[in-house]
């Protein structure tokens, strides 16, 4: 079949310069969520109509599957479809999808395509308590479709139609060049409306095949910032509701957000209010505290991370506690055990097994051995002002509180810096290096007193 996606809309209602399939949900565009759909069915060929802000919404989903037309004025549904029209395979049918209606199964789009067949016109309907501002489905007595009439064009009667039409339609696209060239535009938005080819069909005698989705809001679209956060809670509870069945532990299902792929193996548990991007994988047993941010990130087998904890392009092995308060930058490597505790960061650095940075360290650009201490308020000095240098800590080392490692510089395995050193040449092995000090004391010292008034 083919696909058309019609993502032309200005969005006005959104308030915002950013077109609006291109606002996020779920932390990726509304019109990526419909193209990942849209894909699952395999079309012989896929279009997305664009228009208002067609530059950025084609630099946005641009891919070697995706063809674009252009609709110049936005003068309607059928109008849209009839610019996409020349991209079109005629020989298969045509499904017509919404950009800015993100969360249709593919399974209930396969269900209309299928009862429509190749030569018949379905159309996907839902019934809703309130139908205001929706087209209505109108039905003669034996309940085949009649027409679609548009809520601003419908009677007091057809305004009582609680069967409201989705916009999305499988036509048969050898029919379709004559039926979109046959609209008029006499309504009161002055609009080819593309709904009005329901009726064209039914005149060449074509019975009008409906399916409805398995929940409505299938079919919800997206029209203001409301509605944007209306879908983004369904949809994350839609997300927690999986993890629930795959036997992860939610401590709340309402406070997670999956702006990804989130893979979890047995025995994983969640607290509060954690936000998951892009890519991450928990292994079994992992537990994640609350308020984290995890971005691109694999987690091993039995790891703790502590509350508040950001992670993003890094790789943590197994029983290892990160946290609370850290923070892995892309390319933090640990291994097996490692701990990196309260408000340590490690930035492009691999961090061998059982080592540990526990306080209020930086540790960047660096490799650190196995079984290393790194004491309190430690810091790698990893920039001369134009570049980037590497600092390597051998295995066994012990780092004392406050010392600080100009980089480039080698620490030999074994060896210990003593507290409060500055570390800018090369350690030997098993040696203590310190800076040399001298502390002074004074008797009768006399501390500072406010003056009274």
């Amino acid at each position: 079949m083919n696909i058309v996606i019609l993502a032309a809309g200005t969005g006005k209602r959104m308030r915002s310069a950013l077109p609006k399939v291109l606002h996020p949900l779920a932390g990726r565009p509304l019109l990526a969520h419909v193209i990942d759909t849209a894909r699952t069915l395999e079309p012989t060929r896929l279009v997305v109509v664009i228009g208002h802000g067609a530059d950025a919404v084609r630099t946005a989903v641009a891919a070697p599957d995706l063809q674009f037309a252009v609709q110049e004025q936005q003068l309607g549904t059928g109008h849209a479809v009839q610019q996409a029209l020349p991209l079109l395979d005629s020989s298969v049918p045509t499904l017509v999808l919404y950009g800015d209606v993100p969360l249709t199964r593919a399974s209930t789009l396969q269900r209309l395509c299928e009862g429509a067949g190749h030569d018949g016109y379905g159309v996907l309907t839902v019934t809703l308590d309130n139908p205001a501002g929706y087209g209505r489905i109108v039905r003669d007595a034996a309940g085949k479709v009649e027409r679609i009439v548009e809520q601003k064009d419908a009677t007091p009667e057809q305004q009582a139609i609680r069967e409201i039409n989705t916009g999305i339609v499988a036509m048969p696209t050898a029919r379709l060049q004559a039926w979109l060239a046959a609209l008029k535009n006499n309504n009161s938005q002055g609009e080819f409306y593309l709904t009005d080819v329901v009726e064209m069909a039914i005149d060449a005698g074509i019975d009008i095949f409906t399916a409805q989705p398995d929940d409505e809001w299938e079919t919800l679209g997206v029209n203001s910032k409301q509605q944007l956060a209306e879908l983004e809670r369904i949809h994350q509870r839609n997300v927690a509701d999986a993890l629930l069945v795959a036997g992860v532990t939610l401590a709340d299902p309402a406070r997670i957000d999956v702006r990804g792929s989130l893979e979890c193996g047995r025995d994983v548990s969640v607290d509060v209010n954690c936000v998951f991007e892009g890519r991450v994988t928990l292994a079994d047993n992992v537990s994640i505290g609350p308020n984290c941010v995890i971005r691109n990130a694999t987690i091993g087998a039995g790891t703790r991370v502590d509350a508040f904890t950001h992670i993003e392009g890094a790789e943590v092995g197994a029983q290892a506690v990160v946290g609370p308060y850290a923070r892995l930058r892309p390319g933090a490597a640990l291994a097996d055990e490692v701990h990196i505790g309260n408000f340590v960061e490690v930035k492009n650095a691999v961090i061998g097994r059982g080592s540990k940075a526990n306080h209020l360290s930086y540790v960047g650009d660096s490799e650190v051995g196995t079984r290393v201490n790194i004491g309190a308020g430690t810091i790698t000095c990893n920039y001369d002002g134009a570049n980037k240098l590497r600092t390597v800590i051998e295995d066994d080392v012990f780092v004392g509180s406050d010392t600080q490692l100009v980089a480039p510089v080698r620490v030999g395995r074994g060896a210990t810096i003593a507290a409060g050193t500055t570390v800018w040449k090369d350690v030997a092995e098993g040696v203590l290096v310190m800076n040399d000090k001298t502390q002074t004391g004074k008797q009768g010292y006399v501390r500072p007193t406010k003056k009274k008034g």
